[in-house]
């Protein structure tokens, strides 16, 4: 639950129980003080409170009218209290927030196969970016008011305000459905506490976290991360082979960052591979693809990686197969790959 959301329900709880203490004290106090019966009393209670300028039940005593007076003045306070909390939830904007956050929880709802995203700072952010360049459905999650507010500018992201350590932000994020979680908070020890409950939430999940520190990759890694990443150190070795292999990294730069998606290295899985190439040659693949792809790898079996695999190399339907390509292309392949 947001921020918004708590303003409006602590000042919709505050002014019923103040509502209730009145009625509830009104009307003890009228039975007790003036003998009145239950209906009377209630109702003279209700009389004073909402000041409508009815007269009496009955003739009051010096007693029932100084308390009648003061049954006004609580009134009149916590009416002026509960009204001004109302008119600074509509005035200042909150409600516009919270109307909008309502409809963003009705959206992350509905997600499935989606990832969520913990933190939006400049990694986090980056990661948002590409997965929206990639039409991958996603949440981020945030505990900052400013990031928050910063988030609530695009209309077409999907946030949650909470602190993901906790089961109940995550489980509000949908993560039992969720096909990934990536944690790019700069704290270790906050990625270690987010791993390891989303973990126990999804043993199926794949996580990737962000780490500062090289010692954390380990408890990373025991915490349940699937893949741990230090941008310090994929930032050096970057820079380092911009000097030595300057081409070699624009070129594949080309290949993975583009946006204009002309060509593509991509994962095709053997899970779903047709009978006839289960166990048989590459070659036996290749000789029937027309698509023009290029075979630049495999992974055997989720372990070995194996680049310019050998013709002869048999397949298998727990195997990778990694290709370079046009979208068309490599639309091509998979649907010669699944149907034969």
């Amino acid at each position: 639950m947001n921020k918004f959301q708590d303003v409006s329900n602590r000042t919709l709880r505050v002014g019923v129980l103040l509502l209730v203490s009145m009625l509830s004290v009104g009307t003890t106090g009228y039975m007790f003080i003036e003998h009145y019966s239950l209906i009377d009393a209630f109702f003279m209670t209700i009389i004073t409170i909402s000041t409508v300028g009815f007269s009496e039940v009955h003739p009051l005593s010096g007693v029932g009218k100084m308390f009648t007076s003061g049954l006004i003045i609580t009134s009149l306070g916590s009416l002026a209290y509960v009204g001004s909390n109302l008119a600074r939830f509509v005035f200042d904007g909150e409600l516009v927030n919270y109307l909008k956050t309502y409809r963003v929880d009705q959206k992350i709802q509905k997600l499935r196969n989606h990832v969520i995203i913990i933190g939006y700072g400049r990694n986090g952010e980056q990661v948002a970016m590409e997965l929206r360049d990639c039409g991958i459905d996603f949440v981020v999650i945030d505990k900052r008011d400013n990031v928050i507010n910063r988030i609530r500018e695009d209309v077409n992201l999907l946030y949650i305000r909470g602190d993901a350590t906790h089961e109940d932000v995550l489980k509000h994020a949908g993560v039992d459905y969720a096909r990934a979680l990536i944690a790019t908070t700069p704290s270790d020890s906050d990625n270690v506490f987010v791993a390891l409950t989303a973990r126990s939430m999804n043993p199926s999940l794949k996580i990737v976290s962000r780490a500062s520190e090289t010692e954390s990759v380990s408890k990373l890694q025991r915490a349940g991360v699937t893949n741990v990443i230090m941008p310090e150190r994929i930032g050096g070795q970057r820079m380092a082979k911009l000097v030595t292999q300057p081409d070699v990294v624009e070129f594949f730069e080309y290949i993975l960052l583009q946006h204009s998606k002309d060509v593509s290295l991509e994962e095709v899985s053997c899970t779903n591979m047709a009978d006839c190439f289960v166990n048989r040659p590459i070659e036996d693949l290749k000789s029937k693809d027309s698509s023009g792809i290029n075979l630049v790898g495999i992974k055997i079996s989720g372990a070995k990686y194996v680049f310019n695999p050998s013709p002869e190399l048999t397949l298998s339907r727990g195997d990778q197969l990694f290709v370079l390509g046009s979208p068309s292309q490599i639309n091509s392949f998979r649907s010669l790959l699944e149907r034969g």
